[in-house]
């Protein structure tokens, strides 16, 4: 059954040593004595007991013979059925506990960045599980994708409001993550006020984000790099960002000086927002949108015989599931296949993959196999992931969900 945890929340945190105890099977204690941040559900003595403790609840986890290891938030019917939220056992998990996490990834990002633009939270990496925060200056969205951190969500608020003084907060819970978790999907805005879109800056761009309505949480910061290194490679030439969505690659480009860019995407109100943004930055006049099928409008392109300097190819995940991945992977190839056919000699060609199902090493042989379809060779100027906001935690490296490649084609 979906449900909601926000209601549920206890107005006052347990003390650690009266935190129901959930025993790991022996053998299993080393992966999370290691600083693993996960215990799978085959790896816990599932007691009757265990029963009884709220889904998203706090646990103290121990070891086969009975030794604490960490306090964790519990979720039985969940895969990953512990998520460990703090080794000190003396902690209290309240909105002050949260507020330090807060505070410790706010300090990272103003570090990282000169203006207020970013993914301020990124999960395990910034040591709140599931946890999804992205910045738009005084406007924070949230993604809670755990029961955990669904259940605190009440102190969480207070804690984002403390660290960050911010007008408005959205709650953007309608991640596919929370069915996993056996959670209600929704949006809502949860605290302050807030109009309709809102502006942010990347790479000196100035775009918009519908925080309540866009995809996601309304713009994607993790290809803030890649966006800066192909727009640089785009000067003097004609380019194509397709999957544009508001225009990030696109409007970047027709800045750093390209000739003409075309943006395709298949949502009207997406590229209505692109629109918008090209009126900001000043470049609409070189700008181009066509609302199309990616595949359809990139078989179009070539059938008409048009080439392109540069073709930015930033997809959807193609592979949600596991069960995907054949299908999702023979999308990629195609993908690649029929963007390299539009790429002019000499040309750039940037693919991009954000499904974590697909490895680097795959999504990298993919695009090769696309390119010898379409009969080009070239070579790799650049493989990279997400940026700096995005960090990764140093034991999942399978959270490193984004590839994009950088290629220039002979």
């Amino acid at each position: 059954m979906l449900r909601s945890m926000s209601e549920a929340a206890s107005p006052s945190p347990p003390l650690p040593d009266t935190l129901p105890a959930v025993r790991l099977q022996p053998g299993r204690e080393k992966r999370v004595l290691s600083g693993y941040p996960w215990v799978f559900s085959n790896e816990i003595r599932m007691e009757p007991g265990l029963r009884e403790v709220p889904l998203g609840g706090l646990v103290r986890l121990e070891s086969s013979n009975g030794r604490p290891i960490a306090i964790a938030g519990f979720n039985r019917h969940a895969l990953i059925a512990a998520r460990v939220l703090a080794r000190d056992l003396a902690a209290t998990i309240d909105s002050g506990f949260l507020a330090a996490r807060l505070q410790a990834a706010a300090e990272l990002r103003a570090r990282l960045f000169e203006r207020p633009f970013y993914r301020a939270v990124h999960a395990e990496a910034d040591g709140l599980p599931g946890l999804v925060v992205d910045r738009y200056g005084e406007v924070l969205v949230v993604q809670s994708n755990t029961a955990l951190m669904d259940r605190l969500e009440t102190p969480l608020l207070d804690a984002l409001e403390e660290v960050f003084a911010p007008a408005a907060i959205v709650l953007r819970n309608d991640s596919p993550a929370r069915t996993l978790e056996g959670l209600e999907t929704g949006v809502r805005l949860a605290r302050g006020t807030l109009s309709g879109p809102v502006e942010l800056e990347e790479n000196g761009a100035r775009f918009l984000a519908d925080p309540l309505g866009g995809q996601k949480t309304g713009w994607f910061f993790d290809q803030r790099d890649n966006r800066a290194f192909v727009a640089r490679l785009a000067s003097g030439r004609t380019a194509i960002d397709v999957y544009t969505h508001t225009g990030g690659f696109g409007i970047q480009m027709a800045l750093a000086g390209a000739t003409q860019v075309t943006l395709v995407d298949r949502s009207a109100s997406a590229l209505e927002t692109a629109s918008a943004a090209a009126a900001l930055n000043g470049v609409a006049g070189r700008l181009a949108f066509r609302k199309a099928d990616a595949f359809d409008e990139l078989q179009r392109l070539r059938d008409r015989g048009e080439s392109f300097g540069v073709v930015v190819i930033d997809p959807p995940a193609f592979v949600k599931s596991k069960k995907d991945l054949k299908a999702g992977a023979q999308g990629y190839r195609k993908l690649a296949r029929l963007a390299a056919r539009i790429v002019e000699p000499g040309g750039i060609l940037l693919a991009a993959s954000c499904s974590h199902h697909v490895d680097a090493v795959l999504f990298a042989d993919l695009v090769a196999r696309g390119l010898t379809d379409a009969g080009r060779t070239g070579r790799i100027l650049r493989q990279a992931g997400a940026g700096p906001d995005h960090p990764v935690h140093p034991l999942l490296p399978e959270s490193a969900y984004l590839k994009a490649i950088a290629l220039q084609l002979d």
